[in-house]
């Protein structure tokens, strides 16, 4: 138990030292940082969207052929 206790003590102080040192070179701005960050979400959150609406569709249709006894050809 004092070997995890020490480990995860170690990787904690890890964590916090990467993340400082990180944040004391980053090559630009705290502003322009999380202006990019923000600007990298919303694409990611638009594309995801656009996936969701396309997978929603595609699966309504395939509803609307099951409902009406078509079937598909093999492909």
């Amino acid at each position: 138990m004092r070997q995890l206790a020490s480990f995860l003590a170690g990787a904690l102080t890890g964590a916090l030292i990467g993340g400082i040192t990180t944040l004391l070179l980053a090559p630009m701005s705290g502003e322009e940082l999380r202006s990019r960050g923000r600007e990298r979400f919303d694409e990611i959150s638009d594309d995801v969207r656009e996936a969701y609406s396309a997978r929603v569709a595609q699966l309504e249709a395939e509803v609307a052929r099951l409902r009406s006894g078509k079937k598909t050809e093999a492909a």
